[in-house]
């Protein structure tokens, strides 16, 4: 079984990606998946817990954890599925690269979707005003919080979901040893073009291609939302079309121009703006 780790960009078409890998019946992709979060679990009980600490062969216990987290999650995707290619979806693989490849006994492959990052700031704009009848976490008048477009970029810049995937994936990029063994998809490919993406990640993960029907995308993966209090988060068109660029109506262009200048290291990498 070949295990593959989705660690995409909040609303960077994570979600259709994993639909898209489920139509191919060699492949099984997850929602939102918490094996990580199990292993992050052990790894803190492990390094606290006073009976691991007074342990006089310290390299035996670390080789037991270690396989203890290996045998474990193997045991968990194999619970998932028997087939040949499994996909976990889990934005916080790539903050833990290193570690999570001495777990599992090899180089993980992992996939991260990107998406300019105007265009996700945006989107998470969108959210907020798409229910405009319910209280939003992004808006407190009383406290002046969350008044004006400018003020809520910066708590969507600031606060999950978006924080910690910025800081990990600018991490990430100041390792260039790591960055160079991930295959970054924008989300602006991949919609554009979705047969040439869709073979170059077969090539990559070394598999076989297959022929998708990107007019006729079933939506397999669900998720309760309304855990992040935002709206509608993981819903797929069935149609694969390009994504419309509509950062500079929703944000206006100083805001636009200002992201693209506090964020030109992502920007640049990715090529949404050029030096």
């Amino acid at each position: 079984m070949k295990v593959i780790f989705n660690s995409s960009m909040p609303r960077a078409c994570s979600t259709l990606l994993q639909n898209i890998f489920n139509q191919n019946p060699e492949f099984y992709a997850t929602p939102t998946d918490g094996l990580i979060e199990l292993i992050n679990g052990a790894q803190k009980r492990y390094s606290t817990v006073p009976e691991f600490k007074a342990a006089v062969d310290q390299g035996a216990i670390k080789d037991a954890w270690i396989k203890f987290c290996r045998h474990g999650a193997h045991g968990y995707i194999q619970s998932l599925s028997d087939k040949p290619n499994v996909v976990i979806k889990g934005r916080g693989w790539k903050g833990n690269i290193d570690w999570a490849n001495m777990i599992f006994g090899c180089e993980l492959n992992i996939l991260i979707m990107v998406r300019d990052m105007k265009s996700i700031l945006a989107s998470f704009e969108k959210l907020h005003r798409s229910e405009p009848e319910k209280a939003s976490v992004w808006y407190n008048p009383d406290e002046f919080r969350g008044t004006t477009v400018q003020k809520r970029i910066d708590m969507y810049i600031k606060n999950e979901p978006l924080v910690l995937d910025i800081d990990r994936l600018e991490e990430l990029l100041c390792h260039s040893k790591l960055s160079e063994k991930i295959m970054f998809i924008r989300a602006e490919d991949l919609t554009s073009f979705p047969d040439v993406i869709m073979n170059e990640i077969y090539s990559k993960l070394h598999v076989k291609a297959f022929k998708h029907d990107f007019d006729n995308i079933e939506q397999t993966t669900h998720e309760n939302d309304i855990i992040h209090g935002m709206g509608d988060l993981h819903t797929i068109r069935k149609k694969v079309t390009p994504l419309v660029d509509d950062s500079e109506e929703i944000l206006g262009k100083s805001l636009c121009d200002w992201i693209d200048n506090e964020y030109s290291w992502y920007q640049e990498y990715f090529g949404y703006i050029t030096k």
